[in-house]
């Protein structure tokens, strides 16, 4: 049935109309590793905060889901999709996804480093998702890896400076910073690895490294600490080795930095990270968008659960440098981030006041959310937009403009255009 038909929240008489244009309230994470005051800054509210606020959540992932905001009642964004999908999602993306929001659209605000981690691949996604339910293990458990049974590509694009490793580097230049700690107990795998510079050959050093004993491990940490004091803080990957070692003592993560690329973005740059690359955001806020999935398989710097077996499973380990994305022109004041992900595209809109940007009748669902200025959405209704206000657009929403002196982010299914 069309849009208006069934009860929406709480038992209300009243339904969110799904071919109109709400506002979004958005559920917040409280991490440990989150800010204080960034998100609070961005939606206007006093701050600091009382605890950390790591991740804005725009979407309708289970664990939490946004509010749509329609004049008369409210209703989780799942419940609104699921009344009538063609009509939010846009047929194809209802026959694609299977009548569900394929992505998630996230704020993260990082004041601390995040676990150093990877993502499953579509085939491990499901095998996993699978196996632990046929094992009994409790979607919520504390021990379990696979939440869902969807693999969790992402982007993520910088508001501040963005401070992240990602990526291994070449196996010549991890040998050659592993000998410069000059350990000896490190000395065969740095060989192995020098005679074999490849993805088995980085593979096997990686595997060595995270699973050797207890006495190798505080050796290899000791000596690594020691080489990064000495160096100085003008290498990056020695300043974030000592960093990560005051917060993580006896972790073997605090070697990350000597094994993947030290990355900053400036505020607009962007990378993408698929299925197996091992990767941890370090510091700063920055827009994410993802396939709608909370899979995560963690190796270190966390107090989360970690299970290096599954980790390893997962990796590609694909090494070089990263390509830094920045947004592709497609029309005055639109941008856009490409990317091999079916299931998101990202968007950024310029809206100056003497430009006005028009949007397409033919659409997928949109979700907006403004990080700068204010001005006006004009469609069926017209909403005032201002920084950190969020929106819906769904498919069957009538064709609208956006005016005034904004920015505002541009979440889609990647499948459709963006």
């Amino acid at each position: 049935m069309r849009s208006g038909v069934r009860a929406a929240g709480m038992g209300s008489s009243l339904a969110v109309d799904t071919s109109r244009i709400h506002r979004l309230d958005n559920p917040v994470q409280h991490y440990a590793w989150g800010s204080h005051t960034a998100i609070p800054e961005l939606l206007g509210q006093p701050t600091p905060a009382a605890e950390p606020w790591a991740e804005l959540w725009m979407g309708a992932h289970p664990v939490a889901t946004s509010q749509v905001k329609g004049p008369d009642a409210s209703e989780p964004l799942d419940a609104f999709i699921a009344r009538d999908p063609e009509a939010v999602l846009g047929a194809a993306v209802a026959a694609r996804f299977a009548g569900r929001l394929p992505f998630l659209f996230k704020v993260l605000a990082a004041a601390a480093p995040l676990s150093i981690q990877a993502h499953p691949s579509p085939a491990q996604a499901r095998e996993g998702f699978e196996r632990e339910n046929r094992e009994g293990v409790a979607l919520d458990a504390p021990h379990r890896c696979y939440r869902d049974a969807h693999h969790k590509p992402e982007l993520i694009c910088a508001l501040t400076p963005f401070h992240a490793l990602n990526r291994f580097r070449e196996p010549g230049e991890i040998a050659d910073r592993f000998a410069a700690m000059d350990e000896p107990i490190l000395a065969q795998p740095i060989a192995a690895l020098r005679d074999r510079p490849d993805r088995e050959g980085l593979a096997a050093f990686f595997q060595t490294l995270w699973t050797q004993g207890e006495p190798a491990r505080c050796a290899a940490i000791a000596s690594g600490v020691d080489w990064a004091r000495l160096r100085g803080h003008g290498d990056p990957a020695a300043r974030w080795v000592d960093s990560l070692a005051s917060r993580h003592p006896g972790d073997i993560g605090v070697l990350a930095p000597l094994l993947l690329n030290v990355v900053e973005l400036a505020p607009g740059e962007a990378m993408f990270l698929p299925a197996g690359e091992l990767h941890s955001y370090l510091e700063g806020v920055g827009i994410e968008i993802m396939a709608n999935s909370d899979n995560v398989l963690r190796g270190g710097l966390t107090a989360k659960y970690v299970n290096v077996p599954e980790l390893l499973r997962a990796l590609t380990f694909r090494a070089g440098a990263i390509e830094r994305l920045r947004p592709r022109a497609v029309a005055a004041g639109e941008g856009r981030y490409e990317t091999p992900a079916e299931e998101f595209a990202l968007g950024v809109l310029e809206v100056r006041p003497d430009a006005r940007w028009f949007a397409r009748r033919e659409r997928s669902i949109e979700i907006l959310l403004c990080t700068a200025g204010h001005g006006r959405i004009v469609g069926a209704e017209t909403h005032s937009v201002a920084r950190g206000d969020c929106f819906v657009v769904p498919a069957a929403a009538p064709a609208y403009t956006v005016e005034g002196d904004l920015t505002l982010y541009r979440a889609a299914p990647g499948i459709a255009a963006c």
